[in-house]
């Protein structure tokens, strides 16, 4: 099966993956960029549990506040490197998380890494985290969180 360009330039903006996985994906795919992608989302996990046990000294801190003004969360996201962590989708990343915990009202990190994701509801938070980790190929932790709101204060 030719494999096309265009396929793999797709796969990899979608991805983040790298192109010699998404060549080799669409191949064992037979050239179906749903099956493929599909094999490179098991990949990512399978490189995340490998990164598990990597210590993460960098991150960001990052906020955000409902459009009501009613309600905020703060997050704490940490990664391997500060390279990763200044990156503009390492950044948004955290912003998503905070928005997560602002909507969902989670009660502990292991609670927010199993509750589906408020963008896609097909993946949970963990499925986001681990993509993430396969793309950056550094370990990601969400080291803390909290959520506030008026009247209720931090929760």
């Amino acid at each position: 099966m030719k494999i096309n360009i265009n396929q793999i330039k797709k796969l990899r903006r979608e991805t983040g993956a790298g192109i010699t996985d998404i060549k080799e994906a669409l191949e064992e795919a037979k050239g179906d960029e749903k099956v493929a992608k599909q094999i490179l989302q098991k990949q990512g996990l399978v490189k995340a549990g490998k990164k598990a046990g990597k210590e993460t000294k960098a991150g960001v801190v990052e906020s955000y506040i409902h459009a009501t003004k009613n309600s905020g969360a703060v997050v704490v996201l940490t990664c391997e490197t500060d390279f990763v962590a200044r990156t503009e989708e390492f950044k948004n990343l955290a912003h998503e998380i905070a928005m997560q915990v602002c909507a969902m009202n989670s009660k502990s990190i292991k609670e927010l890494l199993s509750q589906p994701w408020i963008r896609d509801e097909s993946k949970i938070v963990g499925d986001l985290i681990a993509s993430n980790i396969a793309k950056f190929g550094e370990n990601i932790k969400i080291e803390d969180f909290k959520r506030f709101e008026v009247g209720h204060g931090f929760k």
